[in-house]
């Protein structure tokens, strides 16, 4: 019988850059469908965009694809949206993949966190040419550096990029979720995290999701970092520890 899983990409590359690898290492027995986020949907984002609609269109989409009860995989901005979705709407999921989630909610925000939102305030409204270098800046531990500019033009699509950043970090401050949700989640949840991130932000964060969730999984990634994430650069290693969280899940 196969496996169903939505996958969730980041707030940058769209979904059939950030999956293509995964989704072949997965192989025919998953019937893996991997979801652009709502907010690239139209030319700018909506006035009224929040995590609802992106959390609405991701039941759109299960329920397009035959999915009742599914498997859901959200990497950064996507990490945050099915984070919103496993505290609302877990009726709806048979596991949690968490991989290096851009926001799981303010409760608990170590002094560290903390620090790291505000700097993100500081520069969100910046000109693309410089929001872009330092949005990368702050996703990394000290001293590693970002991956390099690719040559050439920038892809079209590049361009929704700094309003779909600003968009949905604008969301995190205006949903309200509540983490009782979280606690109540009895699925397994799988946290990937690598350890070239930045430990002030998606470290911290998975020690806090340590706390909320009751089935918790971290798995840490040495040689990675928030750029160079497992589902693109180790998708074998990665598709066999979500097998084996699906498979738990669903026994």
């Amino acid at each position: 019988m196969p496996t169903d899983a939505i996958l969730l990409p980041g707030i940058v590359l769209p979904t059939e850059l950030a999956y293509g690898a995964l989704i072949e290492a997965l192989g025919e027995d998953i019937r893996a469908h991997a979801k652009d986020l709502e907010v690239y949907a139209t030319d700018e984002p909506p006035p009224d965009y929040g995590l609802e609609l992106e959390v609405d269109g991701v039941l759109r989409a299960a329920d397009a694809a035959g999915f009742d009860r599914f498997h859901l995989v959200g990497y950064s901005g996507g990490g945050a949206i099915a984070a919103a979705m496993a505290a609302s709407r877990a009726e709806r999921l048979l596991s949690l993949a968490l991989l290096e989630p851009a926001w799981i909610g303010n409760e608990g925000l170590s002094a560290e966190e903390r620090a790291a939102w505000a700097e993100f305030d500081r520069i969100r409204d910046l000109p693309p040419d410089e929001l872009m270098p330092r949005f990368m800046r702050m996703q990394l531990a000290p001293g590693v550096e970002p991956p390099p500019r690719p040559e050439g033009p920038s892809p079209p699509w590049m361009a929704k990029r700094p309003a779909g950043i600003r968009a949905l970090t604008v969301a995190f401050g205006r949903h309200d979720l509540d983490p009782s949700g979280f606690r109540a989640f009895e699925a397994p949840v799988y946290y990937a995290l690598g350890a070239l991130s930045n430990p002030d932000s998606f470290g911290k964060m998975a020690e806090r999701a340590g706390r909320l969730f009751p089935d918790y999984t971290l798995e840490v990634f040495e040689d990675r970092h928030h750029f160079d994430p497992p589902h693109r650069v180790e998708p074998e290693r990665l598709a066999s520890r979500l097998e084996a969280v699906w498979d738990r899940a669903t026994r």
